[in-house]
């Protein structure tokens, strides 16, 4: 009887997955070659003292299919503007709260953006006791480096999932204007 009900299972899951695959069900998993080919040459312009984060980027990017190159084809993953904060409430025991904005887009080699500006970011926060003061700076190194991780994490994905949103074409092509046309009203 129990061999009757096993042999049951197996054949309804067997034919329950044989119908899923044929209606085009499939999981979605992390594959290398699944980075849009107009991204999978790029090369980095970022702003000084973000040696860390441009080691941590490279890495991810590099996951994700993407080879850092700085031949003709490839085009530039530009960091805008690259901003750690550090807040702190102070009271019996201080509170820090840790923030990392970085705005980024990709470029031609021209320098005409084909994406639009994309903000991303990642905060923490801690205590400690005024006492300890090892333990802040022991604390904040170890942050600040998951902060950075987060942040490249983020972006590697968002441009091997091709999530970014398109420059505005009008607004990267000068206008111009016909002088030559009479503006007469009646």
């Amino acid at each position: 009887m129990h061999l009757a009900q096993r042999l049951t299972a197996v054949v309804l899951t067997l034919g329950l997955s044989a119908g899923l695959v044929g209606c085009d069900f499939h999981l979605k998993g992390t594959n290398p070659t699944a980075t849009p080919l107009v991204y999978t040459k790029l090369q980095l312009a970022m702003p000084s003292n973000t040696e860390d984060f441009e080691k941590k980027l490279s890495v991810y990017l590099a996951a994700t299919g993407v080879q850092l190159s700085n031949a003709e084809d490839a085009y530039v993953l530009r960091i805008l503007d690259y901003k750690p904060q550090r807040h702190e409430l102070k009271g019996r025991l201080i509170e820090v709260l840790l923030r990392l904005n970085v705005t980024f887009q990709i470029e031609d080699r021209a320098g005409n953006p084909l994406t639009q500006p994309r903000t991303v970011s990642a905060s923490r926060s801690y205590q400690y006791n005024i006492a300890t003061v090892n333990t802040d700076d022991q604390q904040n190194r170890y942050l600040k480096e998951i902060l950075i991780d987060d942040v490249a994490q983020q972006i590697s994905r968002q441009i091997g999932a091709n999530r970014l949103p398109k420059a505005n074409i009008s607004s990267t092509v000068p206008t111009i204007q016909n002088s030559n046309v009479s503006n007469t009203s009646e």
